[in-house]
């Protein structure tokens, strides 16, 4: 058995408090219209199974994404060929003006339907929420799934041929998913029960918006790995989540 590189053993780090995260979250406010009454039902065995999900299916693509990323040649966690502004300082300054945008755009789309801007999650679980989703989604949509399409479509099928268009197209299928993967949150939130009660506005403001965040996040682990993904992604939601559902 090979010996864990620094980098695994910080993936491996991300991963057991992304599984603290999800387990935390489960305590905390959710500001939806299905919250129980307290006391009504036991959070632990739920708190556990969200921990346990994350912990081994979330770290599990990951490390499988992990490993592709270093077959493609994509920069490792702390490569050394990436520096630290590259790493963090300048995906998070993007991230900033990501949120900003997110912000104005949301704005402009709730004047279009009648449940308004999209909802957040409560204050501070906010804060817990933004930076599990940070590692977490980072994790699925980005580290295992671009990677995987990558290999599977230009390295096996097309033998190494036209691996950067193979590598945007995957961005952009990470991306679709990445805003489906959200329609469930919303409608938990709003209190929707089916996808077609989604107003096509907001429908059109989920595509854009985490469409917009997959491909800059897809671009940063590309160019300085996946801390750059984290990093990018967690800072808009720091923006967008917190800052901007506090002042709402």
């Amino acid at each position: 058995m090979d010996r864990l590189s620094t980098s695994t053993v910080v993936f491996i780090g991300l991963v057991v408090l992304n599984a603290i995260l999800a387990g935390a979250i489960t305590f905390m406010p959710q500001g939806t219209p299905l919250s129980m009454p307290e006391g009504e039902i036991n959070l632990l065995p739920l708190a556990l199974m969200n921990a346990a999900l994350v912990l081994f299916l979330y770290g599990g693509l990951g490390y499988i994404g992990l490993r592709l990323t270093r077959k493609l040649g994509y920069p490792d966690l702390l490569d050394a060929r990436v520096t630290n502004r590259q790493r963090f300082l300048n995906p998070c300054i993007v991230g900033l003006w990501l949120g900003l945008l997110f912000i104005v755009a949301d704005n402009l789309f709730g004047r279009l339907h009648p449940f308004g801007p999209l909802p957040h999650p409560p204050f501070p679980t906010s804060i817990l929420a933004s930076l599990s989703a940070g590692i977490g989604e980072e994790m699925v949509f980005r580290l295992f799934f671009i990677p995987l399409l990558v290999w599977l479509i230009s390295h096996v099928v097309l033998k190494g041929e036209m691996e950067r268009p193979v590598f945007w197209n995957a961005a952009i299928f990470s991306g679709v998913f990445f805003a489906v993967g959200h329609f469930p949150s919303v409608m938990l939130l709003l209190g929707l029960e089916s996808v077609p009660e989604i107003p096509m506005p907001m429908m059109a403001e989920l595509f854009l918006l985490n469409g917009t965040l997959s491909l800059v996040a897809a671009y940063f682990l590309r160019r300085s790995g996946y801390l750059a993904a984290v990093t990018v992604h967690t800072s808009a939601n720091i923006v967008w989540h917190v800052l901007w559902g506090l002042l709402r």
